[in-house]
């Protein structure tokens, strides 16, 4: 593993690490903030995926999550989105390829060698952390957005006692019946559907539910709603009785203005549950 960058925030410390990932078959970058605590013992981790074109620089910059994550003693990881470099594939499109792993594990020409975002978020990068920083692998919260949202629902129900809590900001909620996600699992996993829907927040909620507490925000003026289908995810929710809450949030849309104005409470939301 390489340190890119480390900068002080916040009496903590926002490091920029890159390692081999034997996942993706490619070196991957990945940030931390680590709270001043961690300096005397492993502290609580949130996991924060990122959305469509998105690195892990996005979130870290943008978000706004350092201030509230120091004052919580709470770890912030940010992985990359997909595989990158030479030999890794792509696509002109925006929503396929680089930056648009969907965090699944291709199965599918050209992107099977590389495109195993599952195994990389859901054990690789865990791995990496866990063997290399002070955080605590029994107190681990996951939160995203868009894509990233999708992503965290997804692996926070697939993996029941992993994590204390889940979030998400603007969640691709229902991809098995979007243009955004339909496109993409057909292109990375193939033509049989059935396998698509492991990676469905909206059927993983109606399946079985998560085992903690889940806290959805979506703006009410997202452009993207149509492909989001919150309300899909939003009747699961209700029908599973789900512990947690779905908030329509007036006015608002699908940037990191959003994001950053709903932070602090999503911190607090996953802060309360990482130290209970």
């Amino acid at each position: 593993m390489k340190t890119l960058s480390e900068n002080r925030a916040f009496g903590g410390m926002q490091g920029v690490y890159s390692h081999v990932s034997s996942a993706c078959r490619c070196n991957m970058t990945f940030g931390l903030f680590l709270p001043a605590e961690a300096e005397r013992a492993p502290v609580p981790v949130l996991w924060y995926l990122s959305g469509l074109t998105c690195t892990h620089e996005n979130a870290m910059i943008k978000a706004g999550a350092q201030k509230w994550a120091a004052e919580a003693g709470v770890a912030l990881v940010f992985p990359d989105t997909s595989p990158r470099g030479e030999g890794v594939a792509d696509d002109p499109a925006y929503d396929l390829g680089q930056g648009a792993g969907f965090y699944v594990n291709a199965t599918e020409a050209p992107w099977a060698p590389h495109f195993r975002m599952w195994d990389y978020v859901t054990d690789e990068l865990p791995r990496v952390l866990f063997n290399a920083f002070p955080v605590a692998e029994d107190r681990q919260s996951i939160t995203g957005h868009s894509m990233g949202g999708h992503g965290a629902l997804t692996v926070a129900m697939s993996f029941p006692g992993r994590f204390r809590s889940a979030s998400a900001f603007a969640p691709i909620a229902h991809p098995t019946a979007s243009d955004w996600g339909r496109k993409q699992f057909a292109a990375y996993l193939g033509p049989d559907e059935a396998k698509w829907a492991a990676h469905d927040a909206t059927l993983l909620m109606r399946r079985r539910g998560f085992d903690g507490p889940t806290l959805i925000d979506q703006g009410t003026q997202d452009a993207n709603l149509d492909l989001l289908k919150p309300e899909a995810l939003a009747e699961a929710m209700v029908a599973r009785r789900q512990n947690g809450a779905f908030r329509m949030q007036k006015g608002y849309d699908h940037s990191y203005f959003f994001v950053a104005s709903f932070m602090e409470e999503h911190m607090g939301f996953h802060a309360q549950a990482l130290y209970d």
